[in-house]
This record gives structure tokens, sequence and C-alpha cells, in this order.
């Protein structure tokens, strides 16, 4: 298993999976990715065997009600998967990942 940010050449994966979450066109999905890199928007994916299993999609953010946070916009885990299994997988990394990024809490 690995678990890492995936970059712009890996949308088709992304979109195999985002799409059992979200009723959007590839070419929807690629243009509102592209969209979202203002933000630094990241992709981040847990790989089985170089299959996509779980994605989020995350972005660090600073306001005055939540001060510097982890904002998870989007979070699926394939449904033909052990979703309870990988969930957890992805939530602990993403709580690792806000504390590496010196963020005070995450927002789902």
């Amino acid at each position: 298993m690995q678990i890492r940010e995936m970059d712009l050449k890996e949308l088709e994966s992304a979109y195999a999976v985002v799409s059992q979450l979200r009723e959007l066109s590839y070419k929807e999905f690629e243009d509102l990715i592209y969209d979202m890199r203002y933000m630094e928007y990241k992709m981040i994916g847990v790989f089985e065997k170089e299959q996509l299993i779980t994605y989020a999609g995350v972005c660090i953010q600073t306001t005055l009600k939540d001060k510097r946070h982890l904002r998870v916009f989007d979070f699926i885990t394939d449904k033909n998967e052990d979703v309870l299994k990988y969930d957890k997988i992805m939530i602990e990394y993403l709580n690792d990942y806000a504390k590496v990024g010196m963020c005070e809490k995450v927002i789902f």
C-alpha cells in the first residue's frame, strides 16, 4: 500500500473513483481540477498495486473562524473495496498531513 499526493497525469485514475461520489463528466472534472489549482488543491490517494482505492481532495486554508486548517473537499473510497479499512487509513494520513502543515484541525 502507498499513500501519496497525486499529480495531474493521474486524473483518469482519480476520475474513476471520484465519479462514484460526484456526477461529473471527465471534461468537467478535469476543468474543475485545473480551476482549483489557485487554492493549492491537492489530490491524495491510497493505492494498492498501482490502483487508486481512496481519494481525498484537500487544501490548507486559513480563516478567521477556523484559523489554519486542512479542508477536505472530496473523500471517497472505491465502493468495490473495504470502505471502513481504507477510510480509516486515509483519515489517519490526513491527520498527520495536517500536523505537518501546522494546521489546528481537519475539517470534512
